[in-house]
């Protein structure tokens, strides 16, 4: 008996079949689907030049982050080809809910519409975690398998083969249109594998538990992180407990910062290309809808502490200039942004001027120039050691 029905059938209500509807003659368990896709995820060898694995740019060892500090990652063919945006952590994405353009808060005020929200991506074009699975190991840019077909090929060649014809049944590799959907769903349950993506095994976690003190620092960071006239952080990053479940410290909304331009990754040369994020250029079906443009999805803060590079270009390369760019960038925006030749600062120079008013504007942004930021330098000081207690791994000293 096929396993989630047949494929390719229509339900009687006409909507499409969705993949995991998917035949196989065995049904294997969780356990089996995560170990599978956990050699999936580690294995290079899927990639068109053996060189690069889904753990190359999401590193076990760095919240699933890069292990260096680059703007964006190189791979492709030739294993040199530059990315366009900075590589996300993938843990702490397992609530993400889908891409719609009305996110209505269902714990908290849900009469109001938040606005575009979820999705996996920068740009939110991944609806589940399946489609972005795929996205690797298809894209020029990383694993460059030039089809489905190819990427079963490789499976079928790794030292794990017989492990998925065990686990599936033995014509697992038979029709490459149904195996891709099995190797999609084996990365799907290994990345949402609790003990190794979410955790919950922060410093903050074990507060939340009354388990761990805050140092002084740490408390007054959170209390800026919370306060709406100072950092306003909790604004788009929930930090407390909601419907029972600890925070993802996302509201899985988008915004757009205006982001300095980063030289540092190749695209930026041409002086006419532009990541518009939510509206283009990866993204293309909201094209068309120009008050998005700009705007990059809200990632989680959890782990921020352990990255090398900040934001969706990779512009800032320590936590610090990252929390500080929050204070600076209207009230001294002389400290981000290149001056003209007649001595004028170019605020917002990575995005068209047509689309710089979708730029967010609420505290800490705003306020003219030379005057006063929100946040003071100690506040900073204090906002990035709180942050610090968001990092995995705490270990409450011993009594």
């Amino acid at each position: 008996m096929p396993w989630w029905g047949p494929v390719g059938v229509a339900r009687a209500d006409s909507r499409p079949t969705p993949f995991y509807a998917t035949p196989y003659e065995k049904r294997p368990p969780l356990a089996t689907l995560a170990a599978l896709g956990r050699q999936v995820f580690m294995d290079p060898s899927l990639s068109a030049t053996g060189a690069t694995a889904c753990s190359t740019c999401h590193d076990p060892a760095h919240a699933f982050a890069p292990a260096n500090d680059l703007a964006v990652q190189r791979a492709g063919f030739d294993g040199h080809s530059p990315g366009v945006r900075a590589v996300p952590s993938l843990r702490y994405t397992q609530t993400v809910p889908p891409f719609t353009e009305h996110y209505f808060d269902d714990d908290g005020n849900d009469s109001e519409d938040q606005g575009p929200a979820g999705g996996r991506t920068w740009d939110g074009r991944a609806a589940t975690v399946h489609d972005q699975a795929r996205l690797p190991l298809l894209s020029p840019r990383e694993m460059a398998n030039g089809s489905d077909a190819e990427v079963i090929k490789r499976v079928r060649a790794a030292p794990y083969a017989a492990a998925f014809t065990t686990a599936f049944g033995e014509h697992f590799f038979d029709n490459p249109a149904i195996a891709i959907n099995g190797v999609l769903l084996a990365l799907e349950v290994y990345t949402q594998t609790p003990a190794e993506f979410y955790p919950y095994s922060s410093k903050y976690d074990a507060w939340l538990r009354g388990q761990a003190e805050l140092t002084a620092g740490e408390e007054r960071g959170r209390r800026v992180f919370i306060d709406p006239a100072r950092g306003n952080c909790e604004h788009c990053h929930p930090s407390g407990i909601r419907s029972g479940a600890f925070p993802q410290f996302t509201d899985f909304g988008y915004v757009a910062l205006g982001v300095p331009r980063n030289p540092a990754i190749p695209a930026n040369a041409d002086a006419g290309y532009f990541d518009l994020g939510l509206c283009g250029p990866i993204r293309a079906d909201l094209a068309a809808h120009t008050a998005y443009c700009g705007m990059f999805r809200t990632p989680s803060l959890r782990n921020v502490a352990t990255r090398q590079v900040f934001y969706h270009n990779g512009y800032a390369r320590t936590l610090r200039d990252a929390v500080r760019f929050y204070a600076e960038r209207d009230s001294r925006p002389e400290n981000w942004y290149p001056r003209d030749a007649d001595g004028t600062v170019r605020k917002f120079n990575d995005l068209p001027s047509a689309y710089q008013r979708n730029v967010e504007m609420d505290v800490p942004f705003g306020g003219a120039a030379g005057s006063r930021p929100s946040i003071t330098d100690a506040d900073i000081d204090d906002l990035v050691s709180f942050l610090g207690t968001l990092t995995d791994g705490y270990r409450a000293a011993q009594r």
